[in-house]
């Protein structure tokens, strides 16, 4: 499915009527996902392939007032279903590709990405991409409200060696494109992984 963003729009569009129902117990986990990525008053921070916007609330209340919050998705119908929860009220919308994203080059604090990294056509590309709008020394956050092994289970199949989201293959990811990762945490209650941008002007 993440080699095309075509059949990614058809996967979540056909499915976001009833999206937040199916997960209706993760706020608290995305809450605290977004409080380990260090957020403060009037950073500027993106939601990457936002869905329909569940980091939102606790992303505005990280940054503030005086913060900006924005939240990109890939698919119309998820972007739809954020207003009418009223989540645009929390961050400002856009239909955008996470790989190909209108915004200027460092200008971000940080970026929050859930469930992301298996739905990037080419994931190296789309890391590079977030890298470029966040300043030297912002962060990253890679999160699921499962982890790995949970989430196999959940659709019948087992983890393998292969997995983007395994740590000796999500570490060099990041590595080449332009993040240093600082933490990372697989169990069945949690999948996080925190990045921050390095300096491309350093060595």
């Amino acid at each position: 499915m993440s080699d095309d963003p075509t059949r990614v729009q058809e996967f979540f569009g056909a499915r976001t009527a009833d999206w937040d129902a199916r997960f209706p117990d993760d706020g608290p986990a995305y809450a605290a996902a977004v409080a380990d990525l260090g957020l403060r008053p009037g950073d500027a921070v993106l939601d990457a392939g936002c869905g329909t916007g569940r980091a939102l609330p606790a992303l505005r209340a990280a940054v503030g007032a005086g913060g900006t919050v924005l939240g990109a998705d890939l698919t119309p119908e998820m972007i739809a279903e954020a207003v009418r929860a009223g989540r645009d009220d929390a961050a400002a919308l856009l239909l955008a590709d996470v790989a190909r994203l209108p915004l200027r080059d460092g200008g971000l604090d940080a970026v929050f990405g859930a469930g992301l990294i298996s739905h990037l056509a080419r994931p190296a590309d789309g890391l590079r991409e977030l890298a470029r709008v966040v300043r030297p020394g912002g962060r990253l956050a890679l999160f699921h409200p499962i982890g790995r092994a949970a989430l196999a289970a959940r659709h019948g199949r087992r983890i393998t060696e292969d997995d983007l989201r395994a740590e000796p293959n999500l570490r060099p990811l990041l590595a080449g494109s332009g993040w240093r990762m600082t933490t990372y945490v697989d169990r069945d209650d949690r999948f996080l992984a925190l990045a921050v941008r390095e300096d491309d002007r350093q060595g």
